[in-house]
């Protein structure tokens, strides 16, 4: 058997304890403290710029999420249209018309991106809703939708597309 190096298993070394402040700030010129300071700003800067680059690429990935959106958007609508106009709903071609726009809405759903709320008689907005037409009823409260024209969505309280609605009264 052949005799071991006292190099090839080195015993680790005890950590060294650290030198008092005392000790080091009589260093000359006050070296010590000029360099904790530079240390710690440096420190600062890192910690900053990592939260920085980590928000812009958060800001970046949502902004890239809306500009595919809207791209699918007018996609989604005709898929709808297709479903509200056909006639035979047992049709295979509406059930395949119809899987496909629930595709839709599963990716939308999983990017976090919501339809806005445009229920009959629910109050209209200005910041999620564009009205595109008024009307006169009686039956409907004062400022509220009457009809919706075309579906609005919402990503992260940021409106990628306003919703298209009849306001009444």
């Amino acid at each position: 058997m052949p005799k071991k190096k006292k190099d090839e298993n080195p015993t680790p070394e005890t950590p060294q304890e650290p030198i008092p402040s005392e000790v080091v700030d009589t260093a000359p010129d006050g070296k010590y403290a000029e360099m904790l300071d530079k240390y710690q700003r440096c420190l600062a800067e890192f910690d900053n710029f990592r939260k920085r680059t980590t928000k812009e690429l958060a800001d970046r990935r949502n902004d890239g999420i809306r500009a595919a959106c809207e791209k699918l958007l007018p996609i989604i609508d005709n898929f709808d249209r297709a479903l509200s106009t056909a006639e035979n709903k047992e049709d295979n071609f509406y059930k395949g018309i119809e899987m496909v726009a629930r595709q839709f809405d599963t990716m939308l759903d999983e990017l976090g991106v919501k339809s806005i709320p445009t229920e009959p008689n629910s109050p209209f907005d200005t910041n999620l809703h564009y009205a595109v037409a008024h009307i006169t009823d009686e039956s409907l409260g004062e400022n509220t939708i009457a009809e919706t024209l075309q579906k609005g969505y919402i990503h992260q309280e940021r409106v990628i597309r306003p919703a298209m609605v009849k306001v009444a009264n």
